[in-house]
């Protein structure tokens, strides 16, 4: 109470088998889902993480190659005689060759400059290639971009260098070098600049992917979605930080994939357990469920028509044709059982009433026996001579007080005593006068059905143990210990035979325990439903007997004990069990084992019999 219901499993085999393989179903399907999403999924993540890898390596190639380009350009101006002349002595005719829009656009940039060491401008231009168009702000911008560059710092000993710079809203790639001669050999004169525009259709046309220049960032962004991926990349500058970051966004193409593989795969392997459970549950349900049904339906006619008729099944030499050629050897058993019982008369069992009613009366007796012996030879509690003798000297006024204080206490105890006297008295009458009621319920049903079958009726089989166990407690000297069950087992029945039957086995098993010499022993009553019957189980710890007497105990006279005279009880209670539509069976494991008596009666489980 107050805890969780604990799961009930159906009765039916094929529900229990229909439940079994649906969760082993379920549990398949799961482990292969876990199975596949440790395989599968890891996997394409992996693969989506190596193409964002790609996605990122290729970025910075394309934004290294872009510098490299400009810085590949400018180089060649830097290490050139007519540059290092030009720095000594600017002439028109060099800028107008060099910085004509022609020569910057074979060279593919868009802006170009020569700086003296103190980076004041010699010569600068900025030019759209594309209209051929010179572009005063920009040429402002990168002017004043020439201004705030450290070109030392930014070549890094090197003779040339290449990066990016933020002129204004624009990012252009920026080659740098030192004019020298062509040799490489001179005193650099100054620095010539080259700058190339880069825009966001420029970078996406690399990238071969729509992108866009974003805000800079210190390092490499990725930001993954359901269904995309944000790659941000930064474009370093001269000193090596970002001036701007290349951003675009990429499909996971290979996480879906993955997914969809997923699902495809475990989509198609749980069909497959529902197909292979299908064919199993029909497969069971054509080879065992159905031969078990046909042998529960042949059982079902024995038990209502009583025809013992075999079992026809085809052939086979699996388990249910060993069961099947088992419960056919059990039918041709009880057929010969059934014969040999028929030959048992149930008019044997009239002619040998009368015996039979004397020994149950005299098994009823025994309490009152008992009860009159052990008041006739109990002594008085407390002697009647000692208290008038007590209540003598109270009478008298000069008895002291403490005197009479313990005469007092002395008299309420002996009154006490004598009460109690009287109610275990009383106790034992009446458990004396239920035996003799019950001899005369023996009588009197005896003659009511000398010439007939007995009657059956419904009646509480748990009452009828409980009525037999408290006058069975005084039928002996010894102590016995009874066990049974409180709850009500209704059974048809005929009452008061089967309180005979069950006192008798009582009586038994009491003789059995005094057999062994012990002072005391235990009987122990359990009933248990098997469908429509009812079993009574009756076990003792007496002497038990040898199993191989099994089959003559119920003969008329027969004992399991050496000096003891009759037998007819068993030999009457297994008749009066027939009578009953029962049986009786006596079970022992041997000498010194204890025995169990086990009854047979129909029960009284349905509604017509509840209500009767």
């Amino acid at each position: 109470m107050g805890g969780m219901a604990r799961l009930r499993l159906p009765r039916s085999l094929g529900a229990k088998l229909v439940l079994i393989l649906t969760g082993v179903g379920l549990l398949g399907a799961t482990a292969l889902t876990l199975l596949l999403a440790t395989v599968i999924t890891p996997n394409f993540n992996r693969l989506e993480r190596d193409a964002v890898a790609a996605h990122v390596a290729r970025t910075r190639a394309v934004v290294e190659d872009l510098a490299a380009k400009v810085e590949n350009a400018v180089r060649d101006y830097g290490d050139w005689n007519a540059s290092w002349d030009y720095m000594a002595n600017p002439g028109r005719a060099f800028e107008e060759e060099s910085f004509s829009t022609l020569a910057m656009a074979n060279l593919d940039v868009n802006g170009m400059a020569y700086v003296r060491p103190d980076r004041s401008v010699v010569i600068a231009r900025w030019i759209d290639v594309a209209h051929e168009v010179e572009l005063p702000a920009m040429r402002g911008a990168l002017t004043a971009a020439i201004g705030r560059l450290d070109f030392e710092a930014a070549l890094h000993g090197r003779s040339s260098a290449g990066f990016y710079l933020k002129l204004g809203d624009t990012l252009a790639a920026i080659g740098i070098a030192r004019v020298r001669r062509s040799d490489g050999s001179g005193s650099p004169r100054g620095y010539v600049l080259m700058a190339r525009t880069v825009t966001s259709q420029q970078l996406g046309t690399l990238l071969q992917i729509e992108a866009t220049l974003a805000a800079p960032a210190d390092a490499v962004t990725i930001a993954s979605s359901a269904a995309r991926t944000r790659i941000a990349v930064p474009i370093p500058g001269a000193d090596g930080r970002a001036v701007a970051t290349a951003a675009y966004v990429v499909p996971r193409d290979l996480s879906t994939l993955g997914k969809r593989m997923l699902m495809l795969a475990v989509l198609g392997s749980s069909l497959l357990l529902v197909v292979v459970l299908l064919v199993l549950r029909r497969m069971i349900g054509r080879l065992v469920l159905r031969p078990l049904h046909r042998v529960e339906r042949h059982m079902g006619v024995v038990r209502n028509s009583g025809d013992l008729g075999l079992l026809t099944e085809r052939a086979r030499d699996d388990e249910i044709g060993s069961l099947v050629t088992s419960f056919n050897s059990m039918l041709r058993q009880l057929k010969d059982l059934r014969e040999r019982l028929e030959v048992q008369s149930f008019s044997l069992g009239r002619s040998e009433s009368a015996v039979a009613v004397m020994h149950n009366v005299r098994n009823a007796l025994n309490p009152v026996t008992m009860v009159l012996s052990q008041s006739a030879d109990r002594p008085a509690t407390v002697d009647r001579a000692t208290i008038d003798r007590a209540l003598a000297e109270i009478a008298d006024p000069a008895l002291p007080a403490e005197r009479r204080q313990k005469l007092l206490a002395f008299l309420a105890a002996a009154f006490e005593a004598i009460e109690r006297e009287r109610a275990d008295r009383r106790e034992q009458f009446g458990v004396g006068r239920a035996a003799l009621r019950q001899v005369l319920e023996i009588i009197g049903e005896q003659q009511q059905a000398a010439n007939a079958r007995p009657a059956l009726a419904i009646c509480d089989i748990s009452e009828i143990v409980a009525q037999n166990a408290t006058i069975a407690r005084y039928s002996g000297e010894n102590s016995i210990a009874f066990s049974f069950p409180s709850k009500s087992h209704p059974v048809r029945a005929n009452r008061v035979i089967l309180s005979q039957v069950i006192g008798n086995l009582f009586a038994n098993a009491a003789e059995a325990i005094a057999a062994t010499g012990r002072h005391g022993g235990s009987i122990a009553v359990s009933v248990h439903q098997k469908g429509e019957r009812t079993e009574i189980v009756i076990r003792d710890d007496g002497e038990g007997f040898d199993p191989a007497q099994t089959p003559t105990l119920f003969q008329r006279g027969f004992s399991t004990r050496a000096h003891k005279s009759g037998g007819l009880g068993l030999h009457w209670c297994a008749n009066s069990m027939l009578a009953m539509e029962g049986a009786l069976e006596l079970r022992s494991e041997g000498r010194g084992m204890g025995a169990r008596a086990v009854l047979t009666l129909n029960a009284a489980i349905t509604a017509e019999d509840l209500a009767a």
